[in-house]
């Protein structure tokens, strides 16, 4: 992957943070376990993430990243998102099957909560990245830039830095994973940020929709278009753009289509480097994701790779709704598939 200009603003650009996350009450499966043993070293910077990545709580344990749990409000007052391990992922998205009119609030963390985290972070002494939640999903990060520029103005030798993930869910927890490992192999603070921020586009994510209900719950789709989707048994086929927003990737009539487009867009963009994981995680769509796992694993070279399974959290699966269904994995440079004038507006940016 080649490295960013240098012409781009470094310091405070981008960071991540959170709470721990909580022991898990269950043994981790032996994919998790391997990829825990490879990163258990001393590292050169503090990870700090957030539970919108969809971590296996394993795994966040595992790293030893700190985890900033989001919040949400639902039918029984303000939860936090502690990676399911006080609520039930079934219990959680079947009430939205019974109750498809629910709309769940999401609350972005604010400077306040981020200031307590990263001020934890400096007072260790420790440099610290975190990575976010994109820009395009949520307002989340500019309250972090917030509270690392007072950070930085109360202690000015402080290294701490923001980045935008640039991609959602569990490719946030591959990249997470991968971070740890360069914080890990020798790389300071500024070079582990400098690698992630490239990095960040070459991690792809597929996803397909049981129904539109959560999209047209939340305001996001009109409802006339949610019905005749519907009836039309019409499953979206959906992906990521080089900011981190929600982009459609195709129409499929059917479940199944759905599912084989996923995986033709897995085989299409595909690094087939097994050394790095893989991810498949749902709302709820067990079946789906085995089916996924399954198809996987019949890829040429994909036998063994490891393949890390988590549920999706409530404040994504919020907005998608039950039966969501996603394929994570490093493969092509995203920003080579931009639209032309994509292509002209950073060209002009470049050179500036």
């Amino acid at each position: 992957m080649a490295k960013p200009s240098a012409s781009e603003d470094v310091q405070g650009n981008e960071a991540d943070s959170s709470a721990e996350a909580g022991a898990a009450t269950k043994a981790a499966p032996a994919d998790v376990i391997r990829v825990g043993k490879a990163y258990h070293q001393k590292a050169s910077c503090h990870i700090i993430v957030d539970s919108t990545a969809d971590y296996s709580p394993e795994v966040a344990r595992q790293l030893g990243v700190e985890v900033i749990p989001f919040h949400y409000v639902d039918q029984d007052g303000e939860h936090e998102d502690d990676l399911w391990q006080t609520r039930d992922p079934h219990e959680f998205y079947e009430y939205m099957r019974k109750h498809p009119d629910v709309h769940f609030k999401t609350q972005a963390v604010t400077p306040g909560h981020y200031f307590e985290v990263f001020e934890r972070a400096a007072l260790s002494g420790l440099p610290a990245i975190y990575m976010s939640l994109p820009a395009g999903l949520s307002s989340s990060i500019d309250s972090a830039r917030q509270a690392a520029d007072m950070i930085r103005e109360k202690y000015p030798d402080y290294e701490l830095y923001v980045l935008d993930n640039r991609c959602d869910s569990a490719a946030g927890e591959l990249l997470a994973i991968e971070v740890v490992r360069q914080a890990t192999s020798g790389l300071s603070a500024r070079e582990v940020f400098e690698w992630a921020r490239d990095a960040r586009y070459f991690v792809h994510g597929y996803f397909t929709l049981d129904n539109f209900n959560a999209l047209k719950a939340g305001g996001r789709i009109p409802p006339a278009a949610a019905n005749v989707g519907s009836k039309l048994d019409i499953k979206p086929e959906l992906s990521y753009d080089t900011n981190g927003a929600l982009t459609l990737r195709g129409m499929c009539r059917g479940r199944k289509k759905a599912l084989r487009a996923i995986l033709q867009d897995f085989r299409d963009n595909y690094s087939y480097d097994t050394s790095l994981p893989l991810a498949i995680v749902s709302t709820d769509a067990e079946k789906d994701a085995d089916w996924l796992e399954k198809e996987v694993r019949k890829e040429k070279g994909c036998e063994d790779v490891t393949i890390i399974r988590s549920q999706v959290s409530p404040i994504l699966g919020s907005h998608v709704g039950p039966g969501m269904v996603a394929l994570v994995f490093w493969g092509t440079d995203r920003r080579e598939k931009v639209s032309l004038t994509d292509r002209i507006a950073r060209k002009v940016r470049s050179s500036r």
